[in-house]
């Protein structure tokens, strides 16, 4: 067994990125701290009351946010634009993914658009920049899209959460169930004809199953995304593509598949 001995520079550089990654920004204080007795007080939306009621009235009361996944639902059902949505999503403290992050990662490309694509959760790059696949996974979906035709221009694209969680780790249910009804209005406010899942987790999510990615991807389905029914179609993430390269000619087929559906449905 290798002897202790100090870290040099680099190690230590090494160390500190590792538990940046992982979440840790805390340095250990002089006295303990409960945690999970911690909790983000309650906040108010003032400026979008005011947008939301018409004009000439009294503003109503601002919602309260909170952890609570039924307040999650009215809150997100309360948005009437894309806007009100997003600016909803950056005052709310409900869910602890929030504390960890940057900043919210809303969405990136057209909101106009007839196709939109959904991941995950945002990663590193994406929560220092604040858009969706912005990283190397980004970059190859950038190539992906140019392959059949298409640029951030011409899809809308969107996580089921939009924070990043510590580590890159996999959103519990806790934190999936508070994040869900906001993905939900959005998918209704896009009103998208047809939607890709990019990975696993996103998959399972808008398929509302447990099946794995290779079984599911390639395959079209009706499915209901809040009150938005649309045909859908999951692909791998480009970040396992990045990992296993022999996966993307798996990925291309995927791409052709959504490719025909456009013509077919004359958008393109």
């Amino acid at each position: 067994m290798a002897q202790d001995r100090p870290l040099n520079h680099d190690e230590m550089l090494a160390v500190l990125d590792w538990y940046r990654a992982a979440g840790v920004d805390i340095a250990v204080g002089e006295e303990p701290v409960d945690r999970f007795a911690q909790r983000p007080p309650a906040r108010a939306v003032p400026a979008l009351a005011a947008v939301a009621s018409p004009a000439g009235e009294r503003p109503a009361e601002a919602p309260m946010l909170g952890g609570d996944p039924a307040e999650a639902r009215s809150l997100a059902a309360s948005a009437q634009s894309l806007e009100q949505l997003q600016a909803l999503l950056g005052a709310y403290d409900g869910c602890g993914l929030k504390l960890r992050a940057t900043q919210l990662v809303f969405a990136d490309g057209n909101p106009e658009a007839d196709i939109m694509l959904i991941g995950e959760a945002p990663g590193a790059e994406e929560d220092r920049q604040g858009k969706p696949f912005v990283g190397k996974s980004g970059q190859l979906l950038d190539r992906m899209l140019a392959a059949i035709g298409l640029d951030r221009t011409r899809v809308y694209i969107a996580n089921t959460v939009p924070w990043r969680p510590p580590g890159n780790r996999t959103p519990t249910p806790e934190e999936m169930a508070l994040c869900l009804p906001f993905l939900h209005r959005q998918v209704e406010l896009v009103a998208p004809r047809l939607v890709m899942t990019l990975g696993g987790p996103a998959m399972q999510t808008v398929f509302s199953t447990t099946a794995g990615i290779i079984k599911m991807r390639g395959k079209w389905s009706d499915v209901t995304i809040g009150n938005h029914a649309v045909e859908a179609i999951p692909t791998l993430h480009p970040a396992y593509l990045l990992r296993n390269p022999a996966a993307k000619q798996q990925a291309w087929a995927d791409m052709l598949a959504l490719k025909l559906k456009m013509v077919e449905l004359g958008l393109g």
